[in-house]
C-alpha cells in the first residue's frame, strides 16, 4: 500500500481517510481485537449516517494495515469458516513514528543531498 502524505491536510488526515482513522481509533480503543465486522460497524455509528463504507474497504484498509505492520491479526474459527480479528501491533504514538520513519526513509533514499540540506536548514532555523 505504501503511506500517501497529503501537505494540505492536518494531522492523521495527511495519511489517513476519515473512516480510516476512525478504525484505528477504534482498534486502539479495544482490549481484545475486533473483527472486520466490529470495525465496519463502529465507523459507520461515526459516521451518523451522513455516508456509509463498504465492508470491503474497511477490509482492504485493515489487511493494508496488516502489511505496513501497524496491525496484526489472529484467524479464528468461525460459522462458515476462518475470520481474522485484528488489533494494534503499534498504539498512536508509534503509528505516528512509523509515518515520520518511513517518509524521511523514502526522501533519503531518493534525495539524499536534498534530505540533508533540509534536515541541516531545518536544526539551524529551529536553533
Amino acid at each position: 500500500m505504501g503511506i500517501v502524505f497529503d501537505t494540505g491536510e492536518e494531522g492523521f488526515r495527511t495519511t489517513l481517510r476519515e473512516y480510516q482513522e476512525m478504525s484505528l481509533r477504534i482498534l486502539w480503543g479495544s482490549e481484545r481485537g475486533l473483527t472486520s465486522r466490529d470495525v465496519w460497524i463502529g465507523v459507520n455509528k461515526g459516521l451518523e449516517g451522513a455516508r456509509s463504507i463498504s465492508r470491503a474497504s474497511i477490509i482492504n484498509f485493515l489487511n493494508a494495515m496488516c502489511e505496513e505492520g501497524v496491525l496484526k491479526f489472529e484467524e479464528e474459527t468461525a460459522k462458515g469458516g476462518y475470520r481474522r480479528r485484528y488489533s494494534p501491533s503499534l498504539d498512536e504514538e508509534g503509528y505516528k513514528l512509523h509515518v515520520a520513519k518511513t517518509i524521511i526513509s523514502k526522501l533519503s533514499d531518493m534525495w539524499p543531498d536534498a534530505m540533508r540540506e533540509a534536515l541541516m536548514t531545518s536544526r539551524t532555523l529551529g536553533s
